[in-house]
C-alpha cells in the first residue's frame, strides 16, 4: 500500500468517525447533565431541605408552648377530688355559718379557688334545666322525666376546664321521656 492510499484509508476512518458521533442516540448525549442543569438540581435540594427545617422548627414551638401549657395537668387532676372533699366538707360546716371553722374552710376554698384560676383551672357547671352538653358533661344517670329527654336535671360533681382543655367532665344525671305504656 502507497503512501497516498494510507492517506486516504486514514481519511476515509476518520470522517466514517465524525458520522458515527454525529450519529450517536440522544440518550448519550444528554446523559451528562450541564453545570446548570446541576446547580438547579442542588438549588432545589436546597430549598426543600430549609422549607422542611423552618417547619421542623415551627413543629417544636408549638409543641413546647403546649407542653408549657398544660405542664401542671397531671397534678390539678389529683387535686380535684381534694377540692371536692372539701367542698363536702363546706356543705356540711354550712350549717352553723356563723362557725369559726366554716369561716376558716371558707378562706381557705377562697385560696384554692384562686390558685385554680392562676393556672387556667375555670369550673365547669352545668345548669339544671339546661340541655346535655356532651363537650363538658358525662351523664351517669338517666331518670325518667316530663322534661324533655337530655334535659340536666342534677348535677353529681362539677367539671373542670384547664384552658381550652377538658380536665374533667362534669357529672349529671339527665332526663329521660319514659316511653308510653302499651295498650292492652
Amino acid at each position: 500500500m502507497s503512501d497516498e492510499e494510507k492517506e486516504k484509508n486514514a481519511e476515509a476512518e476518520e470522517l466514517e468517525a465524525q458520522e458515527q458521533v454525529q450519529d450517536a442516540p440522544a440518550e448519550e448525549k444528554v446523559a451528562e447533565p450541564s453545570l446548570e442543569e446541576e446547580l438547579l438540581k442542588w438549588r432545589d435540594t436546597a430549598m426543600r431541605t430549609a422549607a422542611e427545617y423552618d417547619n421542623y422548627r415551627k413543629r417544636m414551638v408549638k409543641e413546647k408552648e403546649e407542653c408549657a401549657k398544660f405542664a401542671n395537668q397531671r397534678l390539678l387532676e389529683e387535686l380535684l377530688p381534694v377540692i371536692d372533699n372539701f367542698e363536702m366538707g363546706m356543705a356540711a360546716a354550712s350549717a352553723d355559718a356563723s362557725s369559726m371553722i366554716y369561716i376558716g374552710m371558707s378562706m381557705v376554698k377562697k385560696q384554692l379557688d384562686e390558685f385554680l384560676a392562676g393556672n387556667g383551672v375555670s369550673a365547669v357547671e352545668p345548669v339544671v334545666g339546661s340541655m346535655f352538653d356532651h363537650a363538658t358533661e358525662e351523664a351517669l344517670q338517666r331518670e325518667p322525666s316530663d322534661q324533655p329527654e337530655g334535659t340536666v336535671l342534677r348535677v353529681i360533681r362539677k367539671g373542670y376546664m384547664l384552658k381550652d382543655r377538658l380536665l374533667r367532665p362534669a357529672n349529671v344525671v339527665v332526663a329521660h321521656t319514659p316511653d308510653p305504656e302499651p295498650q292492652v
